[in-house]
């Protein structure tokens, strides 16, 4: 009888350009050995150059969709990504509560690599108060970092006082990632719990696409975590996972090309 294997949910919108959301998630949980599911919250017109438009998924078949997984397949982490509006936000987090899910990696997603909205303003109070004290992890890049706590993050000595800011929010856990920050030769994220501090580094790779970096890096992160890993473990067994697919980007399309979430797979 073959063993039940790790299984993880990717909690986030389509990518219908596959760099990122939800299919970038799926292929990191299968190239990562995790059986993955979808909860969908929207739906994007999406290619290498920008969003088209967003339609949202309705809060009450969302919940249904949790509902449906997580009663019969059974997850073992949680990755949240792009919730598009408060309504949406409340009820995903009602959903963790209603099957307590505690082991919530949360991408905090406000917009594209391309700087589209892909969350409404309404729904960033909405993330702070009811989801960012539910995560075990939370993994902002810099403007996130901005938009909820109003701390900038410039250099990477300014990391610390925004993992703090952060922590204050409620999670256990904060990775501030400093990939957009170009003080350091290397690419340079923080991980911390307020008691344990970790530097984790990568060379800074010269490539122009990255579409997918953020959601890849959480849903790996919930991969390794499904699989056993405690966090930090987890955190820096992704963070090595994505350098290897920022290295091999794929050159498709007119604008920003996607990670190579297939990569260790091809090297194999």
């Amino acid at each position: 009888m073959t063993a039940t294997p790790p299984r993880a949910l990717t909690i986030a919108g389509s990518d219908s350009g596959g760099g990122a959301g939800i299919q970038a998630d799926l292929k990191t949980f299968e190239a990562l050995g995790v059986y993955g599911m979808s909860v969908l919250t929207a739906l994007t017109a999406q290619n290498t150059v920008g969003v088209q438009g967003v339609h949202e998924v309705p809060p009450d078949f969302v919940r249904r969709q949790l509902d449906s997984v997580v009663t019969d397949i059974g997850v073992d982490a949680v990755k949240v990504g792009m919730l598009a509006s408060a309504p949406i936000v409340e009820t995903v987090a009602a959903g963790l509560d209603a099957h307590d899910l505690t082991m919530v990696v949360l991408d905090p997603v406000a917009a594209s690599k391309h700087g589209d909205a892909l969350l409404r303003q309404d729904a960033v109070t909405a993330l702070r108060d009811a989801l960012v004290p539910r995560a075990l992890v939370i993994t902002p890049n810099v403007g996130e970092v901005a938009l909820l706590t109003d701390v900038k993050v410039e250099t990477v000595d300014d990391m610390p006082r925004a993992a703090e800011a952060l922590l204050a929010l409620g999670p256990r856990w904060v990775v501030v990632k400093g990939g957009h920050l170009r003080d350091n030769e290397d690419a340079v994220d923080l991980l911390t719990d307020g008691d344990s501090w970790h530097e984790i580094r990568s060379e800074r790779l010269d490539t122009r696409d990255t579409h997918g970096t953020g959601c890849t890096f959480s849903s790996a992160i919930a991969a390794e975590l499904a699989k056993g890993a405690d966090v930090v473990a987890a955190v820096t067994a992704a963070k090595r996972y994505l350098t290897g697919a920022l290295r091999r980007g794929v050159r498709i399309g007119r604008g920003i090309g996607p990670v190579d979430h297939a990569w260790q797979r091809r090297e194999d």
